[in-house]
């Protein structure tokens, strides 16, 4: 068991218990049924930002408490240096550095994601309350969002409802990488 998926688990156990809500209710916010809702806190199944941001957004609680642990503390500005942003382990093929983790009450979550290619070539599917923008910083990827596929290249953006099902592909062989803002 990853440990750091076993924490973050745990703080979305502790959230519950001190909001005084049910597994069948944290589940209904997140849009899953309480069976896929109660693996994740297990912490043997990685942990979605889809998720952790629902939780956060529907009972007030900034996202980066739930990833790091940590209560984000500067309100006037949050500085963020190249490749030092909080580490979000999802999967092996996808990496998300929070860009504005320290910073308290965000409008928005920026993340610089990287994905490489995977050996199955399968495309994962989620959904989270909310917008999302994405600009493509490096590479090439394929994105679908709500059944329309799209190929994102260097400089391209997407602007997309975000609670429509939508997954990312490296393309090429190699890792693309984009910053996505999810509000």
């Amino acid at each position: 068991m990853n440990e750091a998926i076993r924490a973050v688990a745990d703080r979305l156990i502790g959230l519950r218990e001190v909001m005084d809500v049910s597994v069948e209710e944290a589940a209904k916010v997140c849009g899953l049924t309480p069976e896929q809702y109660a693996e994740y806190e297990t912490g043997e199944k990685d942990i979605p930002v889809s998720v952790l941001h629902s939780m956060a957004t529907a009972y007030n609680i900034e996202i980066t408490t739930l990833i790091s642990g940590d209560e984000p503390h500067m309100k006037s500005y949050f500085l963020t240096k190249k490749g030092t942003g909080l580490s979000v382990d999802r999967r092996k093929d996808y990496k998300y550095q929070a860009l504005a983790y320290g910073f308290q009450g965000r409008k928005a979550d920026p993340f610089m994601v990287t994905v490489c290619p995977e050996d199955t070539q399968e495309l994962h599917l989620n959904s989270h309350p909310g917008h999302e923008f994405n600009l493509m910083m490096e590479g090439s990827m394929k994105i679908v969002v709500d059944g329309k596929e799209m190929i994102l290249e260097e400089g391209d953006s997407l602007y997309f409802d975000a609670t429509r099902p939508h997954g990312m592909q490296a393309l090429n062989g190699k890792c693309a990488k984009f910053l996505a803002i999810i509000m």
